[in-house]
C-alpha cells in the first residue's frame, strides 16, 4: 500500500490527469481498472476518474511499486541543457515576466530544441531553488503564452498551478491588455483604426487567412492600430490585440495593405529585400493587468512593458514611444 497526499500545486485535476502526470509509468488502460476495482482510492473511498481533486485529499494504492516514478531510471532533466540565461522584466513568487529575443523557440520543435525558452526558465527556477522535480508530484512551471520564433518580447511564465489557472483565465476571458510594436513596410490606410475581420487556419503550411465577411470554418478577430512615426517608406506601428488568434497582427496588417517588414510569409518579397530584413518586426511590448487578487495580488493594476526593442533605434531613432494608458 502506498498514499500521497495532495498539495497545493496538484489541486484542481481530474484525477486521471494527475495520474498521467506523476505516474508516468502507468497506462491509462490499467488505470482505468485500478480506479474501477478500487485499487486506487481516494480519501479511502471509490473514486472516479472524473473526480477533481482538492488540497489535502489522500490517494491510496494497492498496485506495484513498478509504477511509481522512484523506480523509474534516473535521468538528467533536459531542461538543464539548455542555459538559464533570461531577461526577466518583473518576477515574483507566483510568476516571471520574461522579454523574449528573437530566434528562441517557446517550446521544443519537431527537431528535438533542447534550448527553448521554457527549459530556461525551468533551469533558471531550478538554480534559484524555486522548482526542485523531485519535490513535485504533478506540477511543473509553464509558460502562459507564447511567440513565434522570430517574434520577441513578453511572455508570461507561472510558478504555481494557481497562478498559471488565473493567468490563462485572464487571457481567455480577455482582462489582459497586449499591446506590440510592429514595422510595416507600408502606411496602414489610417493612422489610426479598430479593425474587425475573419481569420481561418488552413490545415497545411502554417498560414492563415483574412476576409472581411463572415465564412464558414472563420472566426472573428479584432485588431486595434496606431501609427507612432514614418520613416523612409516604413511606418512604427503600435497594435492593441482584443482576440489572439494565430498570425493575427501579421495576417491582419497584410490583409489591411501594410505587411510586416521582413514577414516571410505575409510581407513584401521587394521590401525585405531591399531592407535586407528576413524576419518580422514584431515585439510583445506592453502587458497591461486589471485589478487582481489571489495568487496575482501583486500583479494588480500593474503595467510591464519591455525594456528595448532593437527595431525601434534602428529605423526610428528618437522617437518618442507613447505612456501606458490610465
Amino acid at each position: 500500500m502506498r498514499q500521497i497526499t495532495i498539495q497545493q500545486n496538484d489541486a484542481g485535476q481530474r484525477l486521471d490527469k494527475f495520474l498521467a502526470k506523476s505516474m508516468p509509468a502507468l497506462p491509462k488502460g490499467l488505470m482505468c481498472k485500478f480506479i474501477r476495482t478500487k485499487h486506487i482510492k481516494r480519501n479511502g473511498k471509490r473514486c472516479a476518474i472524473s473526480d477533481r481533486l482538492e488540497p489535502g485529499d489522500v490517494l491510496t494504492f494497492f498496485i506495484s511499486d513498478d509504477f511509481f516514478p522512484e523506480h523509474a531510471p534516473q535521468q538528467t532533466p533536459d531542461f538543464l541543457k539548455a542555459p538559464a540565461k533570461l531577461d526577466v522584466v518583473y518576477e515574483d513568487t507566483q510568476v516571471l515576466i520574461l522579454n523574449k529575443p528573437v530566434g528562441l523557440v517557446v517550446h521544443a520543435d519537431n527537431g528535438g530544441t533542447e534550448d527553448t525558452l521554457i527549459h530556461r526558465v525551468l533551469h533558471h527556477l531550478y538554480q534559484a531553488g524555486a522548482y526542485d522535480p523531485a519535490g513535485e508530484q504533478s506540477f511543473t512551471p509553464a509558460l502562459c503564452n507564447r511567440l513565434d520564433r522570430n517574434t520577441g518580447g513578453l511572455v508570461i511564465g507561472a510558478k504555481t498551478a494557481a497562478a498559471l489557472r488565473d493567468v490563462n483565465e485572464l487571457i481567455r476571458s480577455r482582462q489582459l491588455c497586449k499591446q506590440y510594436l510592429c514595422v510595416t513596410a507600408a502606411l496602414p490606410p489610417r493612422q489610426q483604426d479598430r479593425v474587425q475581420a475573419y481569420h481561418r487556419k488552413q490545415p497545411a503550411g502554417n498560414l492563415v487567412e483574412i476576409r472581411d465577411a463572415p465564412a464558414e470554418g472563420f472566426a472573428p478577430i479584432d485588431t486595434e492600430y496606431r501609427v507612432l512615426a514614418q520613416e523612409q517608406g516604413l511606418s512604427l506601428v503600435l497594435v492593441t490585440l482584443h482576440t489572439g488568434r494565430t498570425h493575427q497582427i501579421r495576417a491582419h496588417l497584410a490583409h489591411l495593405g501594410a505587411p510586416l517588414l521582413g514577414d516571410n510569409k505575409y510581407g513584401s518579397v521587394r521590401a525585405n529585400r531591399r531592407y535586407r530584413v528576413f524576419t518580422q518586426q514584431l515585439w510583445a511590448w506592453r502587458l497591461g493587468f486589471p485589478e487582481l487578487d489571489g495568487a496575482l495580488a501583486s500583479l494588480s493594476g500593474r503595467i510591464v512593458t519591455a525594456p528595448e526593442v532593437p527595431f525601434v533605434s534602428a529605423y526610428f531613432p528618437g522617437v518618442q514611444l507613447p505612456p501606458p494608458i490610465a
